[in-house]
């Protein structure tokens, strides 16, 4: 019997890298499944070319850099899946294809592999597939049993974002929340997001402040300025809280481990300013979403909120002053 002597602290957390990431992938169940009964088989497709494209690419990066394969820890599962449903169901397959890649090639394992990556490697892909092929990826095509009555396989539409735009705003509140709108695959049924939210906090993935912080930022900012076309108002507010991939966002990206700040209160002024910067772009930018930028913006500014907001460090006694 041998004894192992080590520093302090002592501390052992049974939530491993695989296993929050297989917590992840039960949460975003919920909102794929909504995905592909609302948008039928094309988003299945989507899907699991994404998934299948990130395994990939990262299981033969690691094999010809000979490095250990650890497609086992599904960090790349839940990349490929996070951008899947990040794609309106319109989209090609090869789209899928290309972004996953990206994602894993480009923004995770060039620069070293998990944990080292600055930027969401999801959103990344997602932000350089909306500049290389904008008309695919701002499509979107709405499916619903209704229509297969009347025989009609898809109806494509415009987004409820780009749908402000109109003289009569088209959707109401029940429909944004319900998921009964046009959109990206995973981020129309708010209701689907929210279990899955329920899901991390009950199972220690991620802590509440992110998500609830940058929501209420967006609701608030836009209670203050309004939008591009509608006024500020209580039903806008909640209007552009549910519309786009706000909610999406705040629970599955913005919360990223790698890419968010460690202390509570360098998370809270990340998750403010992302909700700022989402209202600014939708009220004043030529782009009516603006969830994608507004994170990966504030991914960059990570590090500086770690370095000038850091969390008092116990044990340690403040100077007194000469």
């Amino acid at each position: 019997m041998s004894l192992r002597i080590s520093t302090a602290p002592h501390m052992h957390n049974p939530l491993t890298t695989q296993r929050l990431m297989q917590y992840v992938c039960i949460a975003l169940l919920p909102t794929a499944a909504a995905g592909v009964y609302y948008f039928g088989m094309p988003a299945l497709t989507l899907l699991l070319v994404s998934m299948a494209s990130a395994v990939a690419a990262e299981f033969l990066w690691q094999k010809i850099a000979r490095q250990p394969v650890r497609i086992g820890d599904c960090s790349a599962l839940v990349t490929g899946l996070i951008l899947g449903l990040n794609l309106p169901a319109s989209a090609p397959w090869w789209i899928a294809m290309i972004g996953s890649a990206f994602a894993i090639l480009i923004v995770k394992q060039l620069f070293g592999g998990l944990g080292d990556n600055f930027l969401n490697p999801a959103l990344a892909a997602r932000a350089v597939l909306l500049a290389s092929w904008p008309a695919h990826m701002a499509s979107s095509a709405f499916v619903k049993l209704s229509f297969y009555r009347a025989g009609l396989d898809t109806l494509s539409s415009a987004t409820p974002l780009a749908s402000a735009a109109a003289p009569e705003y088209p959707y109401s509140l029940l429909q944004l929340f319900l998921g009964q709108t046009p959109g990206a695959i995973g981020e129309v049924c708010k209701v689907a997001i929210l279990l899955g939210f329920l899901f991390l906090l009950l199972t220690g993935t991620i802590q509440w402040r992110i998500p609830v912080v940058m929501v209420g930022s967006v609701f608030v900012w836009t209670l203050l300025l309004g939008t591009k076309m509608l006024d500020a108002s209580l039903n806008t507010a909640l209007t552009a809280v549910l519309s786009g991939g706000v909610l999406f966002g705040a629970v599955f990206m913005a919360t990223d481990y790698v890419t968010s700040p460690i202390t509570p209160f360098a998370q809270t002024v990340y998750a403010f300013l992302i909700g700022l910067i989402i209202v600014v772009i939708r009220k004043f930018g030529i782009y009516p979403e603006g969830v994608t930028y507004a994170i990966l913006l504030m991914n960059i500014a990570t590090p500086l909120l770690d370095r000038f907001l850091p969390q008092k460090i116990y044990g340690h006694l403040k100077k007194e002053a000469k």
